[in-house]
Protein backbone atom coordinates (compact mmCIF):
# COMPACT_ATOMS: atom_id res chain seq x y z
CA UNK A 1 0.00 0.00 0.00
CA UNK A 2 1.00 3.30 -0.78
CA UNK A 3 -0.02 6.52 -0.35
CA UNK A 4 -0.29 8.78 -3.34
CA UNK A 5 -0.69 12.29 -3.75
CA UNK A 6 -2.37 12.13 -7.18
CA UNK A 7 -4.28 9.44 -8.93
CA UNK A 8 -2.84 8.80 -12.84
CA UNK A 9 -5.10 7.79 -14.96
CA UNK A 10 -3.69 6.51 -18.06
CA UNK A 11 -6.54 7.42 -20.72
CA UNK A 12 -6.51 10.50 -22.82
CA UNK A 13 -10.30 9.69 -24.44
CA UNK A 14 -11.56 10.82 -21.01
CA UNK A 15 -11.12 14.61 -21.45
CA UNK A 16 -13.11 14.42 -24.43
CA UNK A 17 -16.21 12.84 -22.70
CA UNK A 18 -18.88 15.10 -21.65
CA UNK A 19 -19.96 12.83 -18.86
CA UNK A 20 -18.55 9.42 -17.85
CA UNK A 21 -20.98 6.94 -16.47
CA UNK A 22 -19.31 4.52 -14.05
CA UNK A 23 -22.20 1.83 -15.25
CA UNK A 24 -21.51 -0.74 -12.97
CA UNK A 25 -21.45 1.61 -9.17
CA UNK A 26 -24.78 3.16 -10.30
CA UNK A 27 -22.63 6.77 -10.91
CA UNK A 28 -22.00 8.81 -13.11
CA UNK A 29 -20.65 12.53 -13.40
CA UNK A 30 -23.28 14.17 -14.37
CA UNK A 31 -25.86 12.14 -12.53
CA UNK A 32 -23.70 12.45 -9.40
CA UNK A 33 -21.32 15.51 -7.30
CA UNK A 34 -18.53 12.97 -6.91
CA UNK A 35 -16.14 15.27 -5.44
CA UNK A 36 -18.79 16.27 -2.66
CA UNK A 37 -19.62 12.65 -2.02
CA UNK A 38 -16.24 11.25 -2.27
CA UNK A 39 -13.43 13.95 -2.58
CA UNK A 40 -12.39 13.41 1.31
CA UNK A 41 -11.33 9.91 0.61
CA UNK A 42 -8.21 8.78 2.52
CA UNK A 43 -8.03 4.61 2.52
CA UNK A 44 -9.89 2.36 0.07
CA UNK A 45 -10.16 -1.20 0.59
CA UNK A 46 -11.47 -3.87 -1.97
CA UNK A 47 -12.02 -7.64 -1.57
CA UNK A 48 -13.62 -10.75 0.57
CA UNK A 49 -17.89 -10.87 -0.23
CA UNK A 50 -20.37 -8.05 -0.23
CA UNK A 51 -21.36 -8.95 3.66
CA UNK A 52 -17.79 -8.53 4.63
CA UNK A 53 -17.28 -5.43 3.20
CA UNK A 54 -20.14 -3.93 4.84
CA UNK A 55 -18.93 -5.43 8.23
CA UNK A 56 -15.36 -4.55 7.68
CA UNK A 57 -17.11 -0.73 7.40
CA UNK A 58 -18.81 -1.07 10.27
CA UNK A 59 -15.61 -2.38 12.04
CA UNK A 60 -13.64 0.64 10.95
CA UNK A 61 -16.61 3.03 11.78
CA UNK A 62 -16.43 1.73 15.22
CA UNK A 63 -12.59 1.27 15.94
CA UNK A 64 -12.49 5.67 14.94
CA UNK A 65 -15.22 6.17 16.76
CA UNK A 66 -17.15 8.08 13.79
CA UNK A 67 -20.66 9.30 14.38
CA UNK A 68 -23.68 7.69 13.67
CA UNK A 69 -25.63 5.02 13.83
CA UNK A 70 -23.23 1.75 11.78
CA UNK A 71 -26.58 -0.28 11.30
CA UNK A 72 -27.89 2.52 9.16
CA UNK A 73 -24.78 1.75 6.72
CA UNK A 74 -26.00 1.58 2.84
CA UNK A 75 -24.76 0.76 -0.07
CA UNK A 76 -24.36 3.21 -2.44
CA UNK A 77 -24.29 0.90 -5.39
CA UNK A 78 -28.04 -1.10 -4.25
CA UNK A 79 -29.04 0.05 -7.48
CA UNK A 80 -26.92 -2.65 -9.83
CA UNK A 81 -26.81 -5.67 -8.33
CA UNK A 82 -22.94 -5.86 -10.09
CA UNK A 83 -20.71 -4.52 -6.60
CA UNK A 84 -21.59 -3.48 -3.01
CA UNK A 85 -19.43 0.02 -1.70
CA UNK A 86 -20.10 1.40 1.17
CA UNK A 87 -18.46 4.31 3.12
CA UNK A 88 -17.38 5.37 6.27
CA UNK A 89 -14.68 7.93 6.32
CA UNK A 90 -12.93 5.20 3.60
CA UNK A 91 -15.04 3.05 0.91
CA UNK A 92 -15.06 -0.39 1.45
CA UNK A 93 -15.65 -2.18 -1.59
CA UNK A 94 -17.06 -5.75 -2.95
CA UNK A 95 -15.02 -6.63 -6.61
CA UNK A 96 -16.97 -9.69 -7.40
CA UNK A 97 -14.69 -12.85 -7.55
CA UNK A 98 -11.70 -13.57 -10.00
CA UNK A 99 -9.47 -11.19 -12.13
CA UNK A 100 -12.47 -10.15 -14.74
CA UNK A 101 -14.62 -9.19 -12.29
CA UNK A 102 -12.42 -7.06 -10.29
CA UNK A 103 -10.99 -5.56 -13.34
CA UNK A 104 -14.05 -4.33 -14.08
CA UNK A 105 -14.70 -2.54 -10.55
CA UNK A 106 -10.80 -1.38 -10.90
CA UNK A 107 -11.46 0.36 -13.91
CA UNK A 108 -14.24 2.28 -12.53
CA UNK A 109 -13.15 2.49 -9.17
CA UNK A 110 -9.99 4.02 -10.46
CA UNK A 111 -11.84 6.72 -12.98
CA UNK A 112 -14.12 7.41 -9.90
CA UNK A 113 -11.53 8.80 -7.44
CA UNK A 114 -9.94 10.29 -10.51
CA UNK A 115 -13.42 12.82 -11.00
CA UNK A 116 -13.44 13.00 -7.19
CA UNK A 117 -9.90 14.62 -7.05
CA UNK A 118 -9.06 12.44 -4.34
CA UNK A 119 -5.19 13.00 -3.29
CA UNK A 120 -3.45 11.28 -0.51
CA UNK A 121 -5.28 7.95 -0.71
CA UNK A 122 -4.03 4.42 -0.07
CA UNK A 123 -6.13 1.38 -1.61
CA UNK A 124 -6.09 -2.21 0.48
CA UNK A 125 -7.02 -5.71 -1.14
CA UNK A 126 -8.21 -7.89 1.80
CA UNK A 127 -9.57 -11.05 1.52
CA UNK A 128 -8.97 -15.03 1.71
CA UNK A 129 -7.16 -17.23 0.22
CA UNK A 130 -5.41 -20.84 0.40
CA UNK A 131 -2.07 -21.24 1.95
CA UNK A 132 1.16 -22.64 0.93
CA UNK A 133 3.49 -24.09 3.33
CA UNK A 134 1.50 -22.00 5.98
CA UNK A 135 -0.83 -22.58 9.11
CA UNK A 136 -4.93 -21.72 8.62
CA UNK A 137 -4.96 -18.48 10.01
CA UNK A 138 -1.96 -16.83 8.65
CA UNK A 139 -1.56 -13.21 7.26
CA UNK A 140 0.19 -13.01 4.50
CA UNK A 141 1.37 -9.52 3.30
CA UNK A 142 2.45 -9.61 -0.48
CA UNK A 143 6.09 -8.75 -0.74
CA UNK A 144 5.39 -9.46 -4.65
CA UNK A 145 2.36 -10.84 -6.88
CA UNK A 146 3.21 -13.47 -9.61
CA UNK A 147 1.25 -15.70 -11.92
CA UNK A 148 0.96 -19.07 -12.40
CA UNK A 149 4.53 -19.37 -14.15
CA UNK A 150 5.74 -17.74 -11.26
CA UNK A 151 6.19 -14.34 -12.80
CA UNK A 152 5.70 -10.77 -11.34
CA UNK A 153 3.56 -9.79 -14.30
CA UNK A 154 0.01 -9.59 -15.75
CA UNK A 155 -1.03 -10.31 -19.21
CA UNK A 156 -4.02 -8.51 -20.89
CA UNK A 157 -5.35 -9.46 -24.33
CA UNK A 158 -6.02 -5.66 -25.90
CA UNK A 159 -7.14 -5.48 -29.49
CA UNK A 160 -5.84 -9.01 -30.24
CA UNK A 161 -2.02 -8.25 -28.62
CA UNK A 162 -1.08 -9.23 -25.24
CA UNK A 163 -0.07 -6.65 -23.19
CA UNK A 164 2.10 -7.45 -20.67
CA UNK A 165 2.39 -5.57 -17.39
CA UNK A 166 4.76 -5.68 -14.19
CA UNK A 167 3.37 -6.82 -10.42
CA UNK A 168 6.34 -5.15 -8.50
CA UNK A 169 5.24 -4.24 -5.13
CA UNK A 170 6.77 -0.91 -2.71
CA UNK A 171 8.37 -3.46 -0.21
CA UNK A 172 8.72 -0.80 2.20
CA UNK A 173 4.83 -0.87 2.72
CA UNK A 174 5.40 -4.79 3.32
CA UNK A 175 7.88 -4.41 5.92
CA UNK A 176 5.35 -1.83 7.53
CA UNK A 177 2.43 -3.79 7.69
CA UNK A 178 4.46 -6.62 9.34
CA UNK A 179 5.55 -4.13 12.05
CA UNK A 180 1.89 -3.65 12.71
CA UNK A 181 1.04 -7.59 13.00
CA UNK A 182 3.92 -7.58 15.73
CA UNK A 183 2.10 -5.39 18.09
CA UNK A 184 -1.08 -7.08 17.61
CA UNK A 185 -2.32 -9.76 19.59
CA UNK A 186 -3.44 -13.65 17.84
CA UNK A 187 -2.78 -11.98 14.25
CA UNK A 188 0.33 -14.06 12.69
CA UNK A 189 1.76 -12.95 9.78
CA UNK A 190 4.73 -13.65 7.14
CA UNK A 191 5.71 -11.44 3.66
CA UNK A 192 5.14 -13.86 0.71
CA UNK A 193 4.82 -13.77 -2.93
CA UNK A 194 0.92 -14.24 -3.95
CA UNK A 195 0.18 -16.48 -6.64
CA UNK A 196 -3.05 -15.41 -8.86
CA UNK A 197 -4.62 -18.13 -11.33
CA UNK A 198 -7.65 -17.81 -13.32
CA UNK A 199 -10.01 -20.30 -11.61
CA UNK A 200 -10.17 -22.05 -8.13
CA UNK A 201 -10.08 -25.92 -9.17
CA UNK A 202 -7.62 -26.64 -11.89
CA UNK A 203 -5.56 -23.46 -12.14
CA UNK A 204 -4.96 -23.95 -8.04
CA UNK A 205 -4.38 -27.83 -8.60
CA UNK A 206 -6.96 -28.70 -6.72
CA UNK A 207 -8.09 -32.76 -7.07
CA UNK A 208 -12.01 -31.93 -5.99
CA UNK A 209 -12.83 -30.13 -9.19
CA UNK A 210 -15.49 -31.66 -11.51
CA UNK A 211 -12.60 -32.00 -13.64
CA UNK A 212 -9.30 -32.76 -12.65
CA UNK A 213 -6.10 -34.06 -15.18
CA UNK A 214 -3.44 -34.58 -12.63
CA UNK A 215 -2.37 -36.69 -10.13
CA UNK A 216 -1.72 -36.17 -6.55
CA UNK A 217 1.88 -36.10 -7.27
CA UNK A 218 1.64 -33.30 -10.04
CA UNK A 219 -0.31 -31.57 -7.45
CA UNK A 220 2.48 -31.74 -4.88
CA UNK A 221 5.61 -31.44 -7.15
CA UNK A 222 3.85 -27.90 -8.39
CA UNK A 223 3.26 -26.73 -4.80
CA UNK A 224 6.74 -27.40 -4.24
CA UNK A 225 8.04 -25.59 -7.47
CA UNK A 226 5.47 -22.47 -5.70
CA UNK A 227 6.76 -22.63 -2.51
CA UNK A 228 10.54 -22.43 -3.10
CA UNK A 229 9.75 -19.38 -5.28
CA UNK A 230 8.47 -17.57 -2.89
CA UNK A 231 4.82 -18.38 -2.99
CA UNK A 232 2.73 -18.73 0.16
CA UNK A 233 -0.46 -18.37 -0.59
CA UNK A 234 -2.82 -18.63 -3.95
CA UNK A 235 -5.95 -16.31 -4.78
CA UNK A 236 -7.27 -15.25 -7.71
CA UNK A 237 -7.35 -11.10 -8.02
CA UNK A 238 -4.03 -9.66 -7.36
CA UNK A 239 -2.16 -9.94 -10.44
CA UNK A 240 -4.54 -7.91 -12.17
CA UNK A 241 -4.90 -5.66 -8.76
CA UNK A 242 -1.36 -4.88 -8.50
CA UNK A 243 -0.90 -4.12 -12.71
CA UNK A 244 -3.32 -1.31 -12.48
CA UNK A 245 -2.66 0.10 -9.60
CA UNK A 246 1.00 0.04 -10.60
CA UNK A 247 0.16 1.88 -13.78
CA UNK A 248 -2.02 4.57 -12.10
CA UNK A 249 0.39 5.19 -9.06
CA UNK A 250 -1.98 3.51 -6.31
CA UNK A 251 -1.05 0.47 -4.92
CA UNK A 252 -1.52 -3.34 -1.37
CA UNK A 253 -2.59 -6.54 -0.83
CA UNK A 254 -3.29 -8.64 2.61
CA UNK A 255 -4.62 -12.04 2.75
CA UNK A 256 -5.44 -14.30 4.74
CA UNK A 257 -4.98 -18.49 4.41
CA UNK A 258 -7.97 -20.65 5.39
CA UNK A 259 -6.10 -24.09 4.76
CA UNK A 260 -2.12 -25.15 3.72
CA UNK A 261 -2.71 -26.87 0.46
CA UNK A 262 -0.33 -29.03 1.38
CA UNK A 263 -3.09 -30.95 3.37
CA UNK A 264 -5.55 -30.73 1.02
CA UNK A 265 -8.10 -28.88 -0.82
CA UNK A 266 -11.51 -29.19 0.76
CA UNK A 267 -11.87 -25.96 3.43
CA UNK A 268 -13.68 -28.24 6.22
CA UNK A 269 -12.81 -25.19 9.19
CA UNK A 270 -15.81 -24.44 11.32
CA UNK A 271 -17.61 -21.68 9.92
CA UNK A 272 -16.84 -19.77 13.74
CA UNK A 273 -12.84 -20.33 12.87
CA UNK A 274 -13.43 -19.13 9.43
CA UNK A 275 -14.77 -16.15 10.59
CA UNK A 276 -12.07 -15.15 12.49
CA UNK A 277 -9.24 -16.11 10.32
CA UNK A 278 -11.29 -13.10 7.90
CA UNK A 279 -11.52 -10.83 10.27
CA UNK A 280 -7.27 -10.91 10.67
CA UNK A 281 -6.58 -8.79 7.65
CA UNK A 282 -9.31 -6.30 8.76
CA UNK A 283 -7.63 -6.11 11.92
CA UNK A 284 -4.05 -5.31 10.63
CA UNK A 285 -5.64 -3.20 8.18
CA UNK A 286 -7.31 -1.22 10.66
CA UNK A 287 -4.50 -0.87 12.98
CA UNK A 288 -2.37 0.36 10.16
CA UNK A 289 -4.64 3.15 9.32
CA UNK A 290 -5.21 4.16 12.86
CA UNK A 291 -1.41 4.51 13.27
CA UNK A 292 -1.59 6.66 9.86
CA UNK A 293 -4.07 9.00 11.74
CA UNK A 294 -2.20 9.12 14.66
CA UNK A 295 -4.58 7.64 17.01
CA UNK A 296 -2.25 5.25 18.31
CA UNK A 297 1.90 5.22 17.96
Amino acid sequence: MTINPQIHVKNPHLDTMEEDVLYHFNLGTKTHNLPEMFGDIKFVCVGGSANRMKSFAQFIQQELALPGNMDNITDICEGTDRYSMYKVYFLSVYPGMGVPSISIMLHELIKLLHHARCIDFALFRIGTSGGVGLEPGTVVVTDKEVDCFFRAQFEQVVLGKVITRSTELDVGVSKELLQCSSELDDVPTVIGNTMCTSDFYEGQGRLDGALCSFSTEDKLEYLRKAYNTGVRNIEMESTVFRAMCRVCAITAVVCVTLLNRFDGDQISTPHDVLVEYQQRPQVLVAHFIKKRLGLIV
